[in-house]
């Protein structure tokens, strides 16, 4: 089965779905998990989700069996290719980076993350996890 880096919105989608995921391998960076929980704060926050309807998103989360890295060649490797993408940041080149390394492919629809990872790692969609 192939490796798939989960970016934040693949890990909401996966969370916002009644079925696990189908894929063996799910990797992420050690940051998705703040983000995820950013996220469904706000969207709780913002009316999008109810209070409970979150709390039991991110419970789905924290199920999920997903290898988190965050070692030094991942974030020497995210620093490289946000400083020759010119990122503000080096967020989303963590996920470019850790695809590059260990992955398959990144699933991911956003389109800045997309962009980033053109002509660096392979981008599935959504999909790939249904």
């Amino acid at each position: 089965m192939p490796r798939y880096v989960l970016s934040p919105d693949a890990a909401l989608h996966v969370v916002g779905q009644a079925a696990a995921p189908s894929a063996d391998a799910l990797l992420a960076p050690t940051l998705l998990r703040p983000e995820v929980l950013d996220r469904l704060y706000r969207a709780a926050r913002a009316g999008e989700l109810t209070a409970s309807e979150a709390e039991a998103r991110r419970r789905r989360f924290d199920g999920l069996k997903v290898r988190y890295l965050g070692d030094r060649v991942l974030r020497r490797t995210a620093w490289k290719i946000a400083e020759e993408a010119g990122e503000d940041g080096t967020g989303r080149a963590e996920y470019v980076a850790l695809t590059q390394l260990q992955a398959d492919a990144l699933v991911t629809e956003d389109a800045a993350l997309t962009a980033l990872a053109q002509g660096r790692a392979p981008v599935r969609p959504l999909s790939v996890l249904s």
